[in-house]
């Protein structure tokens, strides 16, 4: 069932977003060489403990794509990891392309966000191009999500950017509706025909989210953990998300990040 928020839901709904895009800035910037997976979800729990009236969306998450609870507070993903990466005893290697993927909930709403970035100096071109497609793509899809189109315009300007730069799409994963829960309806895949699908309406409120992989369209879950998406080639993803809110002037990105121009250009 898809429910449409009141303009003071959406307000409410604003200190989660901040909450969120604050704690992924910092951990973009304080994430380097050396520093483990482990360290990072440490950081993201003493966060949430720190805060009053935060609560995981992850630690007792079982839905039944993953393998019982989650158990852990962020969702870390590196290389030919791109979605649900479980944190594990890893210290991060020049070069590596981490995703980082975070959803909390604050007096009772949720924020969804998720950015990707190479540590280091080592920093392969290819790598960049495919991050650069998901901050496009997101940023492309948000740009749709005007009151008046269609669901299918959102999922469609994802997937032209990712056609546009070569990448294979995915359809099992992708956004989806927020608000006293993580994941309701709608289901926004990054790839849909045009003006097709549910017609968009002021006080929807849903998480857009491209990832791509370089080279396949395939995943598959890692038998180690029972949760991590891994590209069945090897190949590296990259993932990009934010939360947005629907009104009547257009969209807005309620998990605003500082330094990212996605969030500066739909800012509410």
């Amino acid at each position: 069932m898809i429910e449409l928020k009141t303009h003071s839901e959406i307000e409410a709904m604003k200190p989660a977003g901040r909450f969120v895009g604050g704690i992924l800035h910092d951990l973009q910037e304080r994430t380097k060489v050396g520093t483990n997976l482990l360290e990072i979800d440490e950081f993201v729990h003493q966060r949430i403990v720190d805060r009053k009236g935060a609560e995981s969306c992850y630690v007792d998450y079982a839905p039944d794509f993953g393998t019982g609870p989650f158990a852990h507070y962020i969702c870390v993903s590196v290389n030919d990891a791109v979605l649900h990466g479980v944190p594990y005893d890893y210290d991060l290697k020049d070069g590596d392309l981490v995703s980082l993927d975070l959803a909390i909930s604050v007096d009772g709403w949720v924020a969804d966000s998720a950015v990707s970035f190479v540590v280091g100096k080592d920093k392969d071109p290819e790598d960049l191009r495919l991050i650069k497609c998901t901050q496009e793509a997101l940023a492309a899809g948000i740009a749709a999500a005007q009151p008046g189109n269609r669901l299918g315009d959102i999922s469609h300007a994802v997937g032209d950017v990712a056609r546009a730069y070569g990448y294979p799409i995915n359809l099992e994963f992708g956004g989806h509706g927020v608000g006293h829960i993580m994941h309701g309806d709608p289901h926004v895949p990054n790839d849909g025909k045009a003006h097709h699908g549910y017609k968009l309406r002021p006080g929807l409120v849903i998480a857009i989210e491209p990832w791509f992989l370089k080279t396949t369209d395939e995943i598959y879950q890692d038998p180690k953990d029972g949760w991590t998406l891994r590209s069945e080639d090897g190949s590296r993803g990259a993932h990009s998300e934010h939360t947005i809110a629907i009104t009547e002037g257009g969209p807005i990105v309620l998990t605003q990040r500082e330094g990212d121009p996605i969030s500066a250009e739909f800012k509410g």
